[in-house]
């Protein structure tokens, strides 16, 4: 046990493994676009396997496309142990969002067969499919089939801007399975990802301890107006979606501030109808983001916007429908595993320190139905979902060693 106290991953390994799947959905400003169900997507699932395939595991696929690459443990009847992120990025994504927590997880099996160390649990790492959220509507998609959250049926019938369906890309790329989602147990599940934030960055920690996710609403707002001409129309008898769009943007301000330190809310996806120059907005449909690690916050922040929302649309002369498009409850992580991740990140000697995680991930899903934990590393300036995304080789490294430690002491090291 001493021997395997010092090992660490190989950081220039995972280095070149980052940087190989950059390559795959290049973005235009040296981040990613590998959006979820695309032929990119496709090719970057094919490399990921072919690394698995090498190092000596089989490849489980099931209806969602959700992949697991199993490394045997001594003993089969163990439920394996779980560990994993998503390869699937936004428009203008970075190289490590998602990715650093599933090629961590590789990393994880390559030590292991280099150094002939064998474990009870089998280590299971798992790619899910559509953790962004961007292409089909909502995030985290496949994990919360999984987790029973969303029926495979719903989530096929997602349609993306263009109309295509999520059921029908996923045959298209070849990355349907025939396993039925969710059928898998777990002993414990483990996710590494960069923070998204900028908290462990100033306070100069490397690893984050991820106690506790931030619940969400997503809120899909239609406001209904009348197009006319902008010139010839007089202000007075102007019907502007624009105008309810901009009083809501700054209601949602509004609310998200009177929740400080526990909230944040904004509007981000916006669509104007007909988005002309010279034509007053008829419609404007845009999605609203509130997040807080706290239910009662999140219940208070909904309450106010329904009671005030529709009252400004009215007084403007535009409609408002709703619709909750993506939720879930903040979630707090396994003690045990939990603990797992703060040992190791002891013993190995990294700074570490609790925290909330800002963004939802495929791990809070999962919570639900199996232990589970998270694991932050920093990344430069807490900027994420931009192709400027920026982590270290060393956040990386000390981000995988004790994803390494603890995924394995919780898989049991055999002799």
């Amino acid at each position: 046990m001493a021997a395997f106290s010092n090992i660490r991953i190989d950081g220039d390994r995972l280095w070149d493994s980052l940087m190989e799947m950059a390559k795959i959905g290049p973005g235009v400003a040296g981040g990613n676009n590998r959006q979820t169900l695309t032929d990119a997507d496709a090719e970057g699932r094919a490399l990921f396997q072919k690394w698995c395939q090498a190092v000596g595991c089989t490849m489980g696929l099931d209806q969602m496309g959700n992949m697991f690459a199993r490394y045997e443990g001594t003993d089969p009847d163990a439920l394996p142990v779980y560990v994993g992120s998503h390869l699937d990025t936004q428009p203008t994504g970075g190289k490590y969002d998602g990715v650093l927590g599933v090629l961590g997880g590789l990393e994880i099996l390559r030590t292991l067969h280099e150094r002939g160390i064998k474990t009870k649990h089998p280590i299971v790492v798992v790619n899910w499919t559509n953790e962004e959220g961007t292409r089909f509507a909502p995030a985290m998609l496949a994990s919360g089939v999984f987790a029973g959250k969303h029926t495979q049926d719903w989530a096929y019938d997602r349609k993306d801007a263009k109309g295509l369906r999520f059921g029908d890309e996923l045959e298209r790329i070849g990355w349907r399975g025939d396993e039925e989602v969710g059928a898998r147990k777990m002993h414990a599940m483990f996710e590494l990802h960069i923070e998204q934030g900028p908290i462990l960055e100033a306070e100069g920690k490397d690893i984050g301890v991820v106690t506790h996710g931030q619940g969400l609403r997503w809120i899909e707002c239609t406001v209904t107006g009348k197009e006319s001409h902008t010139g010839s129309t007089p202000m007075h008898m102007r019907v502007n979606a624009g105008r309810g769009l901009a009083q809501i943007t700054e209601l949602v301000h509004e609310i998200a501030m009177k929740h400080q330190p526990n909230a944040v809310g904004a509007i981000g996806h916006i669509d104007i109808y007909p988005n002309s120059r010279n034509i007053i907005p008829g419609k404007a449909v845009f999605t609203i983001d509130f997040r807080s690690h706290l239910q009662e916050v999140i219940d208070a922040m909904l309450e106010e916007f329904h009671d005030r929302a529709p009252k400004l649309c009215e007084a403007l002369g535009v409609t408002l429908e709703t619709e909750i498009v993506g939720q879930f409850n903040p979630p707090a992580f396994d003690e045990g595993c939990v603990a797992a991740v703060r040992s190791a990140a002891e013993r190995l000697g990294y700074s570490h320190m609790d925290i909330v995680s800002g963004a939802g991930h495929d791990a809070c899903w999962i919570n639900d139905v199996a232990p589970t934990a998270m694991i932050m590393c920093p990344c430069v300036d807490g900027l994420s979902h931009n192709e400027a995304e920026e982590i270290s080789k060393d956040w990386a490294r000390a981000g995988a060693d004790v994803l390494f430690h603890a995924v394995v002491e919780t898989a049991g090291v055999e002799g």
